[in-house]
């Protein structure tokens, strides 16, 4: 029996930025398009299908009690802070109504990417050494690890922030470009150490267990030894990096992104769907640089790439992320999910 699904989101049209913003301050917050096949997706399995919005809308609708919904699915990335992610999640759980997806705490937890890296340390998932700076801090005494370095932004996504100058050699551009992340988006800067190698992403599903999907190669300008090179946000936003799925890898690298994936998944408490991005140096090893419980769920994205391995339309994809809520939540029984 279908139920009444309602949507949260954030839509670029709805970005009011300032001439002081970056050029990619919007870059994660979804198009029409997006929440269209969203709505068709999860329309073709019967069910009737609400439009929220971001966390604003939600406060007005639950204010005013018009909210009738059995579920939520959450694609809201918020627009400022490192919070941002956690709004519609908190507002959810104050009014006790289920979501599809991570928590408030998962979505905080993960926006945060030194946070997230002190789970994967602490649960033994390796990722690369890192510190954290400010305009204020000592760059020459934080710096254990030696060069060459990588300069990111502490809590974006969507490769914001990243440039051809993101990767430094020296203290004088590991100073610029420190102070490039802290002037121009407000926050302190993730410094890691480069990974010379490949570049992977695996999308996760499900809870009981979760299960690892096939694993996506990325490859520069056809290339997917990478060495040296790294997609920005120019890459992403002119569509110059391709996506590769199987990944041409042996089984047994596979295997072990496919492993650690589902750990770091676990680490942080995703729920029923999330994306892992590796690197994996030259000698195979490989390195979680960051995971995503709120992946683009466009069906141009690399999130859904795995279908076409398993057999899988955009639209099942959509509609098995929405049963696993179900079932996690007791909305469905699982026998009735599996027919």
């Amino acid at each position: 029996m279908g139920k009444i699904i309602g949507i949260t989101y954030d839509l670029k049209s709805d970005w009011q930025g300032s001439s002081e913003d970056p050029i990619d301050a919007a870059a994660e917050l979804d198009g029409h398009k997006t929440i269209e096949c969203l709505k068709a997706a999860l329309g073709s399995a019967g069910h009737k299908i609400v439009l929220i919005g971001g966390a604003r809308q939600l406060i007005k609708h639950v204010s005013s009690n018009d909210l009738k919904v059995d579920i939520v699915f959450n694609i809201s990335e918020g627009f400022k802070g490192r919070n941002r992610e956690s709004q519609v999640p908190a507002i959810l759980d104050l009014y006790n109504i289920p979501f599809v997806g991570a928590d408030a705490l998962t979505l905080g937890v993960t926006l945060d990417k030194v946070v997230a890296k002190k789970c994967f340390i602490a649960d033994n998932i390796p990722t690369a050494r890192y510190f954290k700076a400010t305009l204020e801090d000592n760059l020459s005494e934080l710096n254990t690890i030696g060069f060459p370095l990588f300069v990111k932004t502490l809590h974006e996504g969507t490769s914001k922030g990243i440039t051809q100058k993101s990767r430094v050699e020296n203290i004088e551009q590991l100073k610029e470009q420190v102070e490039h992340i802290c002037r121009n988006y407000k926050q302190a800067a993730l410094v890691e150490e480069f990974i010379k190698g490949t570049e992977f992403t695996v999308a996760v599903i499900g809870n009981e267990p979760p299960v690892a999907m096939p694993v996506v190669q990325y490859a520069i300008a056809g290339k997917t030894t990478l060495g040296n090179e790294f997609y920005s946000y120019r890459h992403v936003a002119e569509k110059l990096v391709e996506h590769i799925c199987p990944a041409p890898i042996d089984e047994k690298l596979a295997s072990r992104l496919q492993e650690l994936a589902v750990r770091a998944y676990r680490s942080v408490d995703c729920r029923d769907f999330g994306r892992v991005d590796f690197r994996v140096d030259e000698a195979g090893n490989p390195y979680v640089l960051e995971i995503n419980p709120l992946p683009n769920l466009s069906p141009d994205d690399v999130f859904v790439l795995f279908g076409k391995v398993k057999g899988m339309s955009y639209n099942q994809i959509i509609n098995k992320i929405m049963d696993e809520a179900l079932v996690r939540l007791g909305l469905i029984r699982e026998e009735a999910y599996k027919k």
